[in-house]
């Protein structure tokens, strides 16, 4: 995996667009990573799913990270961070060892990352399923891929707005 800037990360998206080429947001906790993937046009985001995070099955998660690529034709991922917080904060450092792990695996090499805030995304999250009074694990599960589509949303959202601009 490389990192790349935001900005650098969309304007490649967008130099690549004849031949497609989707986001996938991530949001990332010590037990699942959320899931949200882009349109084609990469306007809209919509949640896909978890993954099970477990430092013992992390080739296993490379390995459906690659499925995914394959078949969605994803040209990059927008990993939620808490640019709010201190570096050392738990969140920061589950997000910056499962980054590494998977660098590891060596099995994503040829995909971009960029980092996007990830502030409030669960919480929000939290708020608008609270009132379904879901079972407690059902409820993780919508809240981690909501969340990854807050984030994937809101990176959207400000390069498709600051187009113009850039």
């Amino acid at each position: 995996m490389k990192y790349v800037k935001p900005l650098a990360l969309f304007r490649d998206l967008l130099k690549a667009k004849a031949n497609g080429g989707r986001l996938l947001g991530l949001d990332v906790g010590d037990k699942y990573v959320g899931l949200a993937i882009s349109e084609l046009d990469n306007k809209i985001a919509s949640p896909l799913g978890v993954l099970m995070r477990k430092q013992s099955n992390i080739n296993d998660m490379a390995s459906d990270f690659q499925t995914l690529i394959s078949q969605l034709s994803l040209a990059g991922f927008v990993v939620g961070y808490p640019f709010d917080r201190q570096k050392t904060s738990p969140t920061a450092v589950q997000v910056k060892l499962l980054i590494d792990d998977l660098n590891k695996t060596e099995k994503l090499d040829d995909i971009q990352y960029t980092f996007w805030d990830e502030s409030f995304t669960s919480k929000n999250a939290e708020l608008l399923i609270k009132p379904l009074d879901l079972p407690p694990v059902e409820a993780k599960s919508i809240v981690d891929k909501y969340a990854a589509l807050g984030i994937l949303q809101a990176y959207l959202d400000y390069f498709n707005r600051n187009r113009t601009t850039q």
